[in-house]
């Protein structure tokens, strides 16, 4: 057999019932044992599994069939069936970092360490098409040129695009709250105020720090300041 087929169980099923074939040239087609058509054909083996036919999915043709109805001893050949590309996966291809790009990265691998410490290495070195050694020496600061490096926002290098780090930094942020969650860590840091909430309680009572360190209520103060007085309206009297 030139290549494994797709579905072999479900193909023998459906060549042990379509065809006279014998139970090895089944088992040689598709990739089994003898044994295991056999308990196919006997109802033991797949009983759940619809048959395939591999002359309409392309992995056969009716010559070869007819060949191996004919002969016993005759061995199908497998057809290269166009469905087997698609299926396949499709290694992605590493980035590509223009020349005049690539200096750039140490400065982007140092905009990472500084504001999210939370992304990982491989996470950087897959976004930025480095290496895990550099980002080490920027870290550490054994890089060569660490005296001149700067903290750049990568988008604004152009080196990814905005939607695509943001994905990365999200992820990364994601997985930090679940494993700080794991850990009992809970962050307590400030928050702001609704803007509804806000406006309900500055009217009521505004407080502010007096010369001497105490409280005052500028509320009262101003409720207690008289009516103001017209200047223009004393001169004439």
């Amino acid at each position: 057999m030139a290549e494994p087929i797709l579905m072999p169980k479900a193909t023998a099923v459906w060549l042990v019932d379509n065809t006279s074939l014998t139970f090895e040239q089944v088992a040689d087609f598709c990739g089994l044992h003898p044994l295991e058509v056999r308990g196919i054909a006997d109802g033991e083996v797949a009983r759940d599994i619809r048959g395939a036919d591999p002359i309409t999915n392309g992995q056969l043709n009716r010559e070869e069939l007819d060949k191996a109805s004919a002969d016993p001893k005759y061995r199908m050949q497998v057809q290269k069936s166009r469905h087997a590309e698609l299926l396949k996966p499709q290694k992605k291809a590493p980035r590509y970092t223009p020349v005049s790009r690539r200096q750039d990265r140490p400065d982007a691998i140092a905009w990472f360490v500084r504001n999210h410490p939370e992304v990982t290495d491989a996470q950087i070195s897959k976004l930025l098409g480095t290496t895990k050694s550099t980002i080490e020496a920027v870290r550490d600061r054994s890089h060569w040129n660490s005296a001149n490096l700067k903290p750049v926002d990568p988008v604004t290098l152009g080196l990814v695009g905005q939607i695509e780090l943001d994905a990365v930094v999200r992820k990364a942020a994601d997985k930090k709250a679940k494993d700080d969650l794991k850990k009992g860590i809970v962050s307590d840091g400030p928050s702001l105020s609704p803007a509804g909430q806000a406006e309900e309680v500055a009217p009521e009572m505004v407080e502010d720090e007096d010369e001497r360190g105490g409280r005052v209520d500028l509320k009262n103060v101003f409720a207690n300041t008289g009516p103001a007085v017209d200047y223009d309206d004393e001169d004439e009297d």
